[in-house]
């Protein structure tokens, strides 16, 4: 009993940690943001006011926000489950596009079904194309050795023109750059159509969809034997061959299940925001931005939930910031400083290098004591 409860401890402090450090780092970042927009001239109180305003200030603003939370969150848990099997997922953004433009035809080629089954049957054909565009790379990988970011940039582009010539093509409404719409038994349930609180908002149950995805993604990496063998491969995967995981399998798992989170994300942003699929896709960016969240996130679950709702508010915030007169830019810095304060581990380094002195001056005064 009293192993599991030290075991229980050690695991809830890196946890902790694994949340804790992004968030500091969070935190001095808007400090040196706060600075910058000083610098322009422009009070950093009214600005950060203004940016909070636009995405928290009404339950119409908090619903937009999480319109783009949902996304960001499913394509951070993209990269950060590939990232856990040592791999960079940088191909978010062509899986994302798959897993749309699979959702598109799904939910206009199949009619006369019930909301029920159609809606699961849309979500489940985009995570699965995700996630098959995805498995290609980590077959690349796997088979050949080739490097995983050059095959998935490589795969992005063909993802991109792809569904541009589908659209364009096969699914056009006539005369027009963009596809037919989905089925109304495909789209996902608003919550405005029953909350009024909500009025004016497009927010819809796919964030729902998306914590509890996030949720079974920390349950599969670190609760299961899969998820073991998915972490150790990426630990070390020389060590891992040798304590008889099977890496090339691994690795074309781990790179399937990423691209189902990315293709998830682009299904349900058709499902639940556009309906259809415009040319050369408009609302790309979600997949790169998916990169800066699990980042920032440390690759943690938890912590891609907390920073996708950081960028969210980011996202919201920055046309109200403008009204203050602050450059659109300064919102880009402050993403800028963030993820460059995270992935240098600037915060981590201080907090280790504080308490290294720390207890290098109590071991000294203790052997003075002596």
């Amino acid at each position: 009993m009293e192993n599991r409860t030290s075991e229980f401890k050690i695991r809830m402090q890196k946890n902790t940690k694994a949340i804790a450090y992004p968030l500091i780092a969070i935190l001095l970042s808007f400090i040196v943001g706060g600075i910058i927009v000083a610098a322009f001239g422009n009070d950093p109180i009214n600005a950060y006011k203004a940016m909070f305003k636009g995405s928290l200030g009404s339950w119409s603003n908090f619903g937009e926000t999480l319109v783009s939370v949902t996304p960001l969150i499913l394509t951070g848990l993209a990269v950060a489950f590939a990232f856990r099997c040592g791999l960079f997922n940088i191909g978010a953004e062509g899986q994302f596009i798959i897993g749309a433009i699979s959702s598109v035809w799904a939910g206009w080629a199949f009619t006369g079904l019930p909301a029920i089954i159609h809606i699961p049957i849309v979500l489940l054909v985009g995570a699965f194309a995700g996630g098959i565009w995805g498995g290609i790379v980590g077959w690349l990988k796997a088979k050949f050795g080739s490097h995983e970011v050059i095959n998935s940039i490589m795969m992005n582009y063909i993802a991109m023109y792809l569904s541009n010539f589908i659209v364009m093509n096969l699914m056009n409404e006539p005369d027009k750059a963009f596809s037919f719409a989905i089925a109304d038994t495909a789209k996902l349930y608003r919550f405005a159509e029953s909350i009024t609180i909500f009025k004016g908002s497009r927010v819809h149950i796919g964030i729902v969809i998306a914590l509890i995805v996030a949720v079974f993604a920390y349950y599969l990496l670190n609760k299961t034997v899969r998820g073991y063998e998915v972490r150790a491969v990426g630990f070390n995967p020389h060590a891992a061959e040798y304590g008889g995981i099977n890496v090339p399998h691994n690795v074309v798992f781990a790179m399937f299940v990423s691209g189902m989170f990315a293709g998830l994300a682009g299904a349900i942003m058709v499902t639940g925001v556009q309906f259809r699929a415009n040319n050369l896709f408009g609302f790309t960016g979600y997949g790169f931005d998916g990169i800066a969240v699990a980042l920032v996130g440390n690759n943690h679950p938890i912590g891609v939930i907390l920073s996708a709702f950081l960028f969210g508010v980011l996202q919201k915030g920055g046309p109200m910031m403008q009204l203050q007169g602050v450059p659109k830019e300064v919102v880009g810095i402050i993403q800028g400083i963030i993820i460059l304060f995270v992935a240098v581990n600037f915060v981590k380094v201080l907090i280790e290098n504080y308490t290294e002195k720390k207890n290098s001056k109590k071991s000294i005064a203790k052997g003075e004591v002596k």
